[in-house]
C-alpha cells in the first residue's frame, strides 16, 4: 500500500514538472538521402538498417524522412535543401558525391547538422564519416587466396577514389599472402549503381579467368553473376555491404558487411543534447562499423583460423594491412619500413604489386 502511494506521489510530481515545463521537446527531424533504391541488400540497404536501428533505439526522440535514388550533384543539393526547409535538424547524406552539395546547403542553413559519408572536407555544421573497409577487404583476400583455383580474382569497382583503391590493394595483399602469385584484375564502372553494367563487368572478369569475384558497387549483380557461373566454372564471390547468400547461396565465400546503426544513434543523441561537433570519423572493425561476416561452411579450417587471428590483431592494433614492404604494380617501392599512416592511406592513388590495371 505504502509503495503504491509512493508511486502515485512520484507520478503526480512528474506530471506537475511536465506541466510546469509546458510540453516535451519536439522530436528531432532526421533526413536520410540515399544514392540508390533501398532494395533488400547492398550499400543503401545497410544505411537503411542503420536508420531503423536508430529509430528503434531513440523512439519518439526522432522522426525520419527518407529520399532514395538521389543522383549525386544538383539533385542531391535540391533534396537536402527541401529536407532543411521541412525542418530537419540533421541530415545523413550517404554517398561520396554528396559532399560539395552538403557544404553548400550547410552554409545556407547554419542550424542544420549534416553528416556526409566518405567525404574529406568539413564545415562548422558539416561532418564526415566513413569505415575502414580495407581492414575487412584484407581478411577477405585471405579467404579468396585459399579458395581460388586459378589464382585470379576479379574486382568490379565503382570509381577510382582512394576508398576504392584501398580496398583493391588490401584485398590483393591478403590474397597474395596466401598465394604469392595471385593476380587481381580490375574493371572500372564509373558508377556506383548500375546492375546491368555490374553484371557485364563480372562476366568479363570471369571470361578472363577469374574464379573469385569481389566488388565495390551497389547492387547484388556481382554475386548473382558468380552464382550463375558456380556450377560450370565454380566461381565464388566475396559479397560487399550485405550478406548476399540470398543471391549467391552456393557461390558466396564471405561478406564484407557494414553496420551504421550505432553511429547514427550516437550522432542523433548528440544533436538532441546539443553536444554535436564536426569530428570526422573513420571507424574500423574495432569500432563495429565493418566486418567480415558469413564465412561459408566450405572455407577451410586453417583459413578461418588465419582470418580470426588477423582480425583480432587488427582490433588490438597489432597488425595493419598496409605494412612494409609495399611495392606498387610498376615495381616501385612505396614503403620500405613501418606502416602507412592515415594520410597516406586516405590519399592512395596507386596499386600494389599483383593488381593488374591502373588507377585512371
Amino acid at each position: 500500500m505504502f509503495k503504491n502511494l509512493a508511486r502515485a506521489g512520484l507520478a503526480g510530481l512528474a506530471a506537475l514538472v511536465f506541466s510546469a515545463a509546458g510540453s516535451a521537446a519536439p522530436p528531432l527531424k532526421v533526413g536520410f538521402v540515399y544514392v540508390s533504391p533501398i532494395g533488400e541488400a547492398g550499400w543503401t540497404y545497410q544505411h537503411e538498417l542503420g536508420r531503423r536501428e536508430m529509430v528503434k533505439t531513440l523512439g519518439d526522440q526522432v522522426t525520419t524522412t527518407v529520399v532514395e535514388g538521389v543522383a549525386e550533384g544538383a539533385d542531391s543539393e535540391r533534396v537536402m535543401r527541401d529536407l532543411a526547409a521541412q525542418g530537419c535538424g540533421l541530415i545523413f547524406a550517404t554517398s561520396f558525391g554528396y559532399l560539395e552539395p552538403a557544404l553548400r546547403v550547410g552554409a545556407d542553413y547554419p542550424q542544420l547538422r549534416i553528416e556526409q559519408a566518405g567525404g574529406y572536407k568539413t564545415a562548422a555544421n558539416v561532418d564526415t564519416y566513413n569505415a575502414r573497409y580495407y581492414e575487412a577487404r584484407y581478411l577477405a583476400g585471405l579467404v579468396a587466396g585459399k579458395a581460388s583455383r586459378s589464382g585470379i580474382a576479379g574486382y568490379v569497382a565503382g570509381f577510382p577514389v582512394p576508398e576504392v583503391v584501398q580496398g583493391i590493394n588490401a584485398f590483393a595483399l591478403g590474397m597474395r599472402e596466401v598465394n604469392p602469385k595471385a593476380v587481381v584484375k580490375v574493371v572500372w564502372l564509373d558508377t556506383w549503381f548500375d546492375p546491368a553494367r555490374e553484371r557485364e563487368a563480372a562476366l568479363t572478369l570471369i571470361n578472363q579467368g577469374a574464379d573469385v569475384l569481389a566488388n565495390h558497387s551497389g547492387s547484388p549483380a556481382v554475386p548473382q553473376a558468380a552464382q550463375a557461373a558456380f556450377k560450370d566454372r565454380h566461381v565464388r564471390v566475396i559479397s560487399y555491404q550485405s550478406d548476399m547468400r540470398a543471391y549467391a547461396p552456393d557461390a558466396q565465400l564471405a561478406a564484407i558487411t557494414t553496420h551504421w546503426g550505432g553511429y547514427y544513434t550516437r550522432v542523433a543523441r548528440s544533436v538532441v543534447a546539443g553536444t554535436w561537433k564536426p569530428q570526422p570519423v573513420w571507424g574500423g572493425i574495432a569500432d563495429g562499423m565493418v566486418d567480415l561476416s558469413a564465412l561459408a561452411a566450405d572455407v577451410p579450417a586453417d583459413a578461418k583460423r588465419l582470418v580470426a587471428e588477423r582480425r583480432q590483431a587488427i582490433v588490438d592494433g597489432r597488425f595493419r594491412p598496409f605494412h612494409a614492404p609495399l611495392v606498387d604494380n610498376e615495381g616501385k617501392t612505396r614503403l620500405a619500413s613501418g606502416a602507412l599512416d592515415d594520410k597516406a592511406i586516405g590519399t592512395m592513388d596507386w596499386f600494389v604489386r599483383g593488381v593488374a590495371g591502373a588507377v585512371h
